[in-house]
């Protein structure tokens, strides 16, 4: 079994994971993502993240453990996965001719040691019509996605501009990820320190 462990069963990120190691299992966790009342929409993502990592955790203690949650923010609203199509048409009307913020939270887990960090890539709408919102959510695309739209597929026409890590929005932050990861595997692989026994 591989040393490491992504804690999400999106085909995206397991796709993405590949461009850093093509060896990793798969461990999807269903965790409640309920974000504790007061929190700032910055730290959410993070969150979530580290919450389904530590679950996978608890399963496999001696792996390296990998949870994810993108969401998307604006105007202060943490924009999920639309319940249905007229949640997924407000949220694109909403973010039409507007620039958000993604934020991608990854946490990385191994036994109780534990790092967090937050990438985050804004976002430039162009301005959409009515009719440009229905021939999207026709295609079925948006409905499991954060923000209603996938800037992997037929999203990516509603999009004007973005700054930052394009692979952020689609789900997983691959370089920042990339640098965390080698980081932290010398952290839990460094050896521990032996004091010599006074004499």
């Amino acid at each position: 079994m591989s040393d490491i462990i992504l804690a999400s069963g999106s085909p995206r990120r397991q796709e993405l994971l590949k461009f850093i190691t093509e060896d990793f299992e798969i461990c999807p966790v269903n965790a409640e993502e309920t974000i504790p009342e007061g929190m700032p929409v910055q730290m959410a993502a993070a969150f979530l993240a580290d919450m389904k990592a530590s679950a996978c955790a608890k399963l496999f203690p001696d792996k390296i453990i990998i949870g994810c949650d993108t969401i998307v923010i604006y105007d202060d609203e943490i924009m999920g996965k639309p319940e249905n199509r007229e949640d997924a048409f407000r949220m694109l009307r909403k973010l039409s001719g507007e620039v958000h913020s993604v934020l991608t939270g990854v946490s990385l887990y191994y036994n109780t040691q534990t790092t967090v960090f937050t990438t985050e890539t804004r976002v430039e709408f162009y301005t959409l019509s009515d009719e440009e919102i229905y021939t999207y959510l026709d295609t079925g695309e948006p409905f499991d996605k954060a923000g209603a739209y996938g800037i992997q597929g037929k999203g990516s026409l509603l999009v004007r501009a973005i700054e930052g890590d394009y692979f952020n929005v689609v789900g997983l932050p691959v370089a920042s990820l990339s640098r965390n990861l080698k980081q932290f595997e010398n952290l839990i692989r460094k050896p521990k320190i032996r004091l010599r026994p006074k004499i």
